[in-house]
């Protein structure tokens, strides 16, 4: 073959279709719109209260609270903080923020005090809004411990309390016509949101979100899902994450569909009733929440045709393993899609379609959302590599954060010609489709081999007595690193140890790839958001390494 006659490897690049325009509104303008075209549909359920809003009902609400803001000083571009569960209150802070202009701080549920004071000084929150508590957290008390150190918080709204519905009280102070005074001289590239990522090392970092970035997040995702007025949407999710409040509350209301929240915290029996009693037409999740619905399911606490009402739905936050995903399908939810992408990206970069062949539903995370680009590069020289090679998955596009607030110097590390660095190892197939296999922190290299986790633990949950598996790195003499696999195990069976393992796994892995230590597990540590902590595991397994 001449070289005339070889053709180069197509580069792992690919744009988004752009036949659906952007929107170009603000968060407040797009609720109106949806408002205007679907004023008595329901736009909110919340199941542990019972109550519920039709989207007129629900904009009354958030506009009083708007107000209310105003009337305590708040304006555009000030910070408000809201730590809390999921509850009707938190989307109510949501959409009255944004129809203001302010720039609403997500708050993690599961800060301790020295975190929250990190969060609040470095945004400088001017009031914050509070749950009273949430499991072993008592908000009030937690915030008086730092108010001493937080100079910029001058206002503390405990949600229910007395403080809240002075907050209330005050909005007649200030007119609807002063409050679409302000709301019109809002732009959609404004900032109106900062979620602090869960950093590794040192402090979180503030992503700041404009309307654009997130409100166009949330709509697309929607139509990745085909959703309508019609649909119900079960939100089990953070809302202080952006799978909660942009995939869930902005996908809904860009759309005029329903959400439903199951409970404040994730509850698997909870959010297969609500699903159940609302006949919700999608539920959301990470990997996880799933796993943890369907053991219900399994154990006959629930059953399948509880979830007949269920068409689509998102998948996300981590790795997906493939038989939970062929295990929901194969349930009747054929629209299932799985999202990839990260809070600084608003968060979606990609997404499987109901369309899709099964294989590439069930093994990569879709492909590029619209108007947006990616590409996977050489990590140390940021080339372009060819599509079937691994490297660093990295997006372009309107979805892009504003940047890490206050900190240009990190935002400079982590956005270059536009383009955000995931660190995600991702690999590109001919057809574009991306399949992520992992963290470029969690490769594992065993003896010059590199070893991405998410392979082995695809293959440790075809074994029949597996639940869930998580696989990282521990320390060795010879190799650099081994593997360790931390099992769940089905219920009644007999615990998996590493000459089991081997057994299992010879003949269908490469011998470096098989697990040298095995722990099983009762539950994973995990954060807030479902994701599970590795970072725990290896240092777990470091102190059960043999001396």
């Amino acid at each position: 073959m001449s070289a005339s006659d070889r053709t180069e490897p197509a580069l792992a690049h690919a744009i988004g279709a752009m036949d659906t325009e952007l929107l170009e509104q603000t968060i407040g303008d797009n609720l109106d719109d949806t408002v205007h075209l679907h004023r008595e549909r329901e736009a909110m359920v919340e199941m542990a209260s019972g109550r519920r809003w039709t989207y007129g009902e629900l904009l009354a609400d958030v506009e009083l609270l708007a107000r209310g803001l105003a009337a305590a000083g708040i304006v555009t571009g000030d910070r408000v903080g809201i730590w809390a569960p999921n509850c009707a209150e938190w989307t109510m802070v949501q959409f009255a923020t944004a129809k203001l202009g302010a720039i609403l701080v997500t708050i993690n549920p599961a800060y301790r005090t020295h975190e929250l004071a990190h969060v609040l000084n470095q945004s400088g929150v001017r009031m914050i809004v509070v749950a009273e508590s949430f499991r072993l957290s008592n908000y009030p008390a937690m915030v008086e411990e730092v108010l001493d150190d937080c100079p910029a918080l001058s206002r503390v709204v405990v949600i229910g309390q007395a403080s809240w519905e002075e907050l209330l009280h005050g909005a007649h102070q200030v007119t609807h016509a002063r409050l679409k005074e302000i709301q019109a001289s809002l732009s959609p590239d404004d900032p109106i949101n900062i979620q602090y990522t869960s950093g590794t090392t040192g402090f979180p970092k503030g992503a700041t979100l404009s309307h654009r970035n997130i409100l166009n997040n949330g709509f697309f995702v929607g139509e990745g899902c085909s959703y309508t007025e019609e649909d119900i949407i079960c939100l089990p999710v953070p809302f202080y994450h952006c799978f909660g409040m942009v995939m869930g509350n902005l996908g809904a209301s860009s759309h005029g569909a329903c959400t439903v929240i199951p409970s404040p915290g994730f509850d698997a029996a909870k959010t297969l009733t609500a699903i159940r009693e609302e006949q919700c037409t999608s539920v959301y999740g990470v990997p996880t929440m799933f796993i943890a619905q369907w053991e219900l399911i399994e154990r006959g606490d629930f059953a399948v045709e509880d979830l007949a009402s269920v068409r689509t739905g998102i998948m996300a936050g981590s790795l997906c393993p493939a038989s939970v995903m062929r295990k929901l399908i194969e349930a009747g939810i054929e629209e299932l899609t799985i999202c990839y992408g990260m809070t600084e990206t608003s968060p979606v970069s990609t997404q499987t379609s109901p369309d899709d062949p099964f294989d590439k539903v069930v093994g990569t995370v879709g492909r590029v959302g619209p108007h947006l680009e990616i590409k996977i590069v050489d990590p140390l020289t940021r080339e372009t590599l060819p599509r079937g090679q691994a490297g660093e998955f990295c997006t372009k596009g309107y979805s892009v954060m504003l940047g890490y607030w206050e900190e240009p110097e990190k935002t400079a590390e982590a956005i270059t010609d536009g383009w955000m660095a995931t660190g995600d190892v991702g690999v590109m197939d001919e057809d574009g489709y991306v399949e992520i296999t992992g963290r470029l922190k969690d490769v594992v290299i065993r003896g010059g081999e590199n070893i991405y986790p998410r392979e082995i633990e695809e293959f440790l949950l075809t074994h029949p007595d597996v639940v869930d598996a998580q696989v990282v790195g521990v320390p060795d003499a010879k190799y650099g690193e081994e593997l360790m696999a931390w099992v769940r195990m089905r219920s009644g069976t007999t615990a998996l140890t590493a000459p089991a393992l081997r057994d299992f796994a010879s003949g269908k892995l490469a011998h470096y790839k098989v697990p040298r230590y095995v722990q099983v597990i009762d539950e994973f540590p995990m954060t807030v958001t479902g994701k599970v902590r590795k970072i725990d595991l290896r240092d777990q397994g470091e102190k059960l390494l043999p001396d």
